[in-house]
């Protein structure tokens, strides 16, 4: 089976911020920032997961 991840093109990898020029509050800041995105990433993957999980519970599961 194909799996449709496998069609979309690579995508460029997000750059490093620099930290040496920040402060303590704006890495502090910065972390928050992170943390968020990492809960955004999280919510997107479960919905993903439960999408499939649908899918095969309709048509089955396919053979990897």
């Amino acid at each position: 089976m194909i799996n449709p991840d496998d069609l979309d093109p690579p995508r460029p990898k997000a750059k490093l911020r620099d930290l040496q020029p920040m402060s303590v509050q704006e890495l502090q800041e910065y972390i928050v920032d992170l943390e968020q995105e990492i809960a955004r990433a999280d919510a997107m993957i479960a919905q993903k997961q439960a999408h499939k999980s649908g899918v095969e519970a309709l048509f089955g599961k396919q053979a990897d």
